[in-house]
């Protein structure tokens, strides 16, 4: 099966979910409209859920979505949905046109608060390891959103447990795809690029990135993994300690031979990142023995780099199993490296979590 509509959907309602984000943030996070701290990402991600359920909903109508919010909350607090729906309500893709065929392709605006609410709730699936489903993370990297850092619109297709199409709309990563990965990328070193880039892949398909657009979608390219020797690669890591070990981590860096520091940045950026090769691995090791990564933080991520030749896997070497539900149950911390160099950095991996543990 191509999957070439479900891309192309998926694409589309990744795009114009960026759209609202970034209005969220020029609005709300700079101030203008609210002074509560916690607003902005609620709104951002309830907005952004909003829309890209009502496009999957109104596409494949029998598709599930594992979401990462619900709008209980929201029903009993309708100024917070007024808020909300006064931010979706415009949010289209061609703005500038009277009748966009692309928002069309979407299902045309939201119409009402009800349906808006009703399409947060629809994101409600369990997951599992049979049929299709739809996993979305709306904001992907909360904190890097608030300060104008990275984060990403997560949305991924999984059929009977496996990731068929991934895509990763991260609005503050440099376009270009030779843009080198700094310390400074997440933050105001990166406004000397064009920003705004649409990471995509369809399984067995071949990975692709294309700048972000307001209308439809702009030309993309293949995208590949570098193949640096160990001891010139740059990882990346998150930002937040709470997220993955920093310590673990920096000595495994330390007995690979690897000397340039971490790059730290939030959300699945760190995917795009890799598998473009402007970063070469991706290490998140598990924080604490009862920690369970969600399906939503991984899913598109994984494929990407996947299908741009990388080999992702659990911090043991085990493949990572979407068939779970919403969780990876049976999976501990991430690894994403070229598949040159997997063998050589697991092995490393491995030895230092054993030796916490003796």
């Amino acid at each position: 099966m191509s999957y070439s509509k479900e891309l192309r959907i998926a694409s589309l309602a990744v795009q114009r979910a960026t759209i609202l984000t970034q209005k969220v943030f020029h609005e709300k996070v700079k101030g203008t409209l609210s002074k509560d701290d916690k607003s902005p990402v609620t709104i951002g991600d309830f907005g952004a859920q909003a829309l890209i359920i009502q496009a999957i909903k109104y596409n494949f109508p029998e598709d599930e979505v594992v979401g990462e919010e619900e709008a209980s909350t929201l029903r009993e607090k309708p100024d917070l949905t007024q808020q909300i729906w006064e931010l979706v309500k415009p949010t289209k893709l061609g703005i500038d046109k009277e009748d966009s065929e692309v928002e069309k392709e979407l299902g045309g605006p939201l119409q009402s608060p009800d349906q808006m609410l009703n399409a947060i709730d629809a994101g409600n699936s369990a997951g599992g390891a049979k049929g299709r489903f739809w996993a979305l993370d709306p904001i992907d990297g909360t904190k890097g959103f608030l300060r104008g850092g990275q984060y990403a619109v997560c949305l991924a297709l999984i059929v009977d447990g496996e990731v068929k199409v991934g895509v990763l709309g991260c609005p503050n990563l440099p376009v270009d795809d030779k843009a080198p990965l700094s310390a400074d990328i997440s933050d105001a070193g990166a406004e000397k690029h064009q920003r705004g880039v649409l990471f995509s892949a369809v399984h067995g398909q071949g990975a692709t990135s294309q700048p972000l657009g307001t209308d439809d979608l702009l030309p993309h390219q293949s995208i590949h993994m570098k193949t640096p020797s160990i001891r010139e690669a740059t990882f990346c890591e998150s930002v937040e300690a709470g997220h993955s070990s920093h310590n673990d981590q920096a000595m495994i860096a330390e007995k690979l031979g690897i000397t340039k520091p971490s790059v730290r940045m939030d959300s699945q950026a760190k995917y795009g990142s890799v598998a473009r090769g402007a970063g070469d691995l991706y290490l998140r090791l598990p924080v604490s023995a009862t920690y369970v990564e969600k399906i939503w933080d991984h899913a598109a991520g994984c494929l990407i780099v996947a299908e741009a030749g990388g080999v992702v896997t659990d911090a043991e070497g085990k493949d990572v199993d979407f068939g779970q539900g919403r969780t990876l149950a049976k999976n501990k911390g991430i690894v994403a490296t070229p598949k040159s160099l997997h063998e050589e950095v697991i092995g490393v991996v491995k030895s230092v979590l054993s030796a916490k543990q003796t």
